[in-house]
């Protein structure tokens, strides 16, 4: 069998229970509201802020712009399937899988050089100017974007060689890479070790030179004599800090692992994370525990 003989995907999703899937639409009905309506706030208020045209909230931007377009890709989709249709096209799928991968990518990135902001701000304030000029920051996002295209592309071009013939059914809400793995009926060596690679110097190389900056970080604040100082140098990286935690921590669960051991259940909860909670939360986060972006907020809507 080939892959032109599977035309659509049933996407499992989370129950077929009536009650349980009425409490799931409000939820995750809530959860775009959130996400698209906070991320689209931040980036009109950092836009038309002139204030707030530094290199850490142009970052922000394109973070929120990923966070648009991870739900946007998933969302939508799953809130049809919960009401009414559960099939994917074929073609449908592959698409969604794309600009997720995409959006994934460039969010794992976009947290690499917003770390990088911190730490020269932090630890090279003299320099910071010259170091994170605006050709750098356009550098920078175009590289993020760049090369989380080139990932996608890689990986959905190994997913379109595959043959699946075992099952059309994807044990998941969205299509994703571990569970499309699991319908093939071709060997997935291949596809497996480049998740894995991409993971490893997307997730964890990312994570790890995150770390590495903060480390650097705390370091120099510790130097600083001013408590008020060390406040304010912390609370402009607690709020990274707290996103980047928690969406590297459920990204390398979920790929650092063969398909083969890809659970049911588990992986669902797990993915939800980051493909609708943390999107909701990041405006959230980085808006309430920031005091330039609650004035700007504030002379936008007077």
């Amino acid at each position: 069998m080939n892959q032109t003989q599977v035309t659509e995907f049933l996407i499992l999703g989370f129950s077929e229970t009536p009650q349980l899937q009425m409490l799931l639409f409000p939820a995750f009905f809530l959860l775009y509201m959130v996400a698209l309506s906070g991320n689209l706030l931040i980036v009109v208020v950092i836009v038309s802020s002139p204030a707030l045209h530094t290199p850490m909230y142009f970052f922000l931007v394109n973070l929120a712009m990923v966070d648009i377009l991870c739900t946007s890709t998933i969302l939508p989709k799953l809130l049809g399937s919960i009401m009414a249709d559960r099939t994917i096209s074929y073609g449908g799928c592959i698409v969604q899988l794309f600009f997720f991968t995409w959006s994934m990518g460039a969010e794992l990135l976009l947290f690499s050089a917003m770390a990088y902001d911190r730490y020269v701000a932090i630890c090279w304030p003299l320099r910071y100017s010259t170091l994170m000029d605006p050709r750098v920051c356009r550098l920078l996002a175009m590289a993020v974007w760049t090369v989380s295209l080139a990932n996608t592309s890689v990986n959905t071009g190994l997913l379109l060689r595959l043959p699946f013939c075992h099952s059309n059914v994807v044990q998941h809400f969205f299509c994703e890479i571990p569970p499309l793995l699991k319908l093939s009926c071709a060997p997935t060596h291949l596809n497996e070790v480049m998740a894995l690679t991409a993971d490893i110097i997307l997730a964890v190389g990312n994570f790890s030179v995150i770390m590495l900056s903060y480390v650097c970080i705390i370091a120099s604040v510790l130097r600083i004599r001013s408590a008020v100082g060390k406040r304010r140098a912390f609370s402009t990286c607690s709020s990274h800090v707290l996103v980047v935690t928690l969406y590297y921590s459920t990204v390398i669960y979920t790929y650092i692992r063969p398909a083969s051991r890809y659970s049911l259940d588990k992986d669902k909860v797990v993915s939800v994370i980051y493909t609708s909670v943390a999107p909701s939360l990041n405006p959230l986060i980085y808006s309430l525990r920031n005091t330039d972006v609650k004035a700007a907020l504030r002379r936008l809507f007077s």
